[in-house]
């Protein structure tokens, strides 16, 4: 059995990190403090595929890099997260479950916001994260399926981070999951789908609910899981863009306080002093007598379940919550101490099904199958961000002209909480700055 000081070594000298959300780096995960660990199968957002894919393509080497984990920090118990409707994947998973007499599947309902730890924990295991709290606090690590296979190259295969898997779905021809290098630009990676098929796309990359709008030059990092391409004038992409000033206009002058914005909460429904409707009362009206609402926005995980299903207004809580959560931040403001309240006992039938939020959110079509292609894909050129994690930025340790292979550590862990870096293509080092690095082909640098 590895022991825990030697597979952080492995994970933090590998750069491994979150495969999607913030990319808290793994290493950190790993406690003996954790008597249960979680395999996330999730797939959080709508129109996601790639970890259902990825555990169904590798889910031998998948769930022996979860017991390594699970062994070598001697959790009781080993979970798989998974929702029942991927049928396919769990009949993989069948294959192979007897092999880890501590493993068990648990399957999910398909409502949103599934992936979300918390949440997951509670379906998987009845146990509540404190507000504000971390897993580990309740006795339990959980890890995502891509972070699950890094770690298998890692360990078996003495691999380095230097891909990464993206569902590419949309307004594109031919929707489909591919194998792409850290730093290829969301361009390229949108083209291996074919011709976009709208005049004026937009680029969303991570989900519909929580994803932000990119470019297309912008680099994939490591916690990049799906460029969405939308028409500008699709209703999400223009409720996305709404300005923070009219929605509080617009709070002012039609919030009713109906409440379903906190009664559809699913961190309200864990217990969690998150109440979206006390906030909109105070925010809109600029009534700071009671700051409780204003300081309970630091427990919102900004699902947007609020904002783009729950209000029949068509209100923005969640974007004008993230506004005062963010100016709190700044302000140097700490999340204060809260206990839970009981679990409502209504969450069951709270649960927002996953095919009726791709409908409101006018996404239905979109849901079709994006295949895995497991080759990998080139790229001639890419650029690395420094910072991809939560944590301590990497620093560069390479310089303009340098030759590196694919795998060379191209930038090293910083103290603290950081991880290694290393080159996705080889070639030569073009451009180094304190936020990224650009590799390219021999001919660029000598041209």
């Amino acid at each position: 059995m590895m022991e825990i000081a030697r597979l952080s070594e492995i994970l933090r000298e590998s750069g491994i990190v979150g495969a999607g959300g913030a990319g808290f780096p793994t290493y950190g995960k790993l406690s003996d403090k954790a008597d249960t660990i979680l395999m996330n199968c999730a797939e959080c957002e709508p129109l996601l595929k790639l970890h259902r894919q990825l555990l169904g393509t590798h889910a031998r080497e998948i769930m022996q890099a979860f017991a390594l984990i699970g062994q070598t920090v001697g959790a009781k118990e080993m979970i798989i997260g998974i929702k029942k409707e991927y049928k396919g994947t769990i009949a993989a998973l069948h294959q192979y479950i007897d092999e880890f007499p501590d493993m068990r599947i648990h399957e999910l309902p398909g409502a949103y916001p599934m992936g979300d730890e918390v949440v997951l924990i509670y379906e998987a295991t009845g146990r509540v994260v404190r507000p504000g709290g971390l897993p580990i606090e309740c006795g339990v690590a959980v890890f995502n399926v891509e972070t699950l296979w890094n770690v298998y190259r890692a360990v078996w295969e003495q691999r380095p981070v230097t891909e990464k898997y993206v569902t590419v779905v949309g307004e594109v021809e031919h929707p489909v999951t591919v194998r792409v290098p850290v730093g290829i630009s969301i361009g390229e990676v949108t083209a291996m789908a074919g011709q976009v098929t709208v005049d004026d796309p937009v680029y969303l990359l991570g989900g519909p609910m929580m994803g932000n709008f990119g470019q297309p030059n912008q680099p994939v990092t490591k916690t990049t899981n799906a460029i969405i391409v939308l028409s500008r004038n699709h209703p999400l992409v223009l409720k996305k863009q709404s300005r923070f000033s009219i929605d509080v206009a617009r709070a002012a002058s039609i919030c009713c306080q109906c409440q379903t914005c906190t009664d559809l909460c699913p961190r309200h429904n864990l217990g969690h002093p998150i109440r979206p409707h006390l906030f909109m009362r105070a925010a809109a009206n600029r009534d700071f007598r009671d700051l409780e609402p204003f300081l309970d926005t630091m427990f919102c995980c900004s699902c947007g379940l609020c904002e783009l299903y729950s209000c029949p207004q068509g209100l923005a809580p969640r974007s004008m919550i993230t506004e005062y959560k963010n100016g709190l931040r700044r302000a140097g403001v700490k999340a204060p101490e809260r206990s839970s309240a009981p679990v409502q006992s209504s969450r069951t039938y709270r649960r927002v099904p996953e095919e009726r939020l791709e409908n409101r959110l006018g996404l239905a079509k979109y849901n079709v199958p994006a295949p895995l292609d497991d080759v990998a894909r080139p790229a001639k050129t890419v650029k690395i961000l420094l910072s991809q994690h939560i944590g301590a930025p990497a620093v560069a340790a390479v310089s303009v002209g340098d030759t590196v292979s694919e795998g060379d550590v191209v930038a090293k862990a910083a103290q603290g909480l950081s991880v290694n870096i290393h080159a996705s293509v080889s070639g030569r080092v073009l451009e180094v700055s304190d936020r990224y690095l650009v590799i390219g082909p021999q001919e660029a640098a000598r041209g």
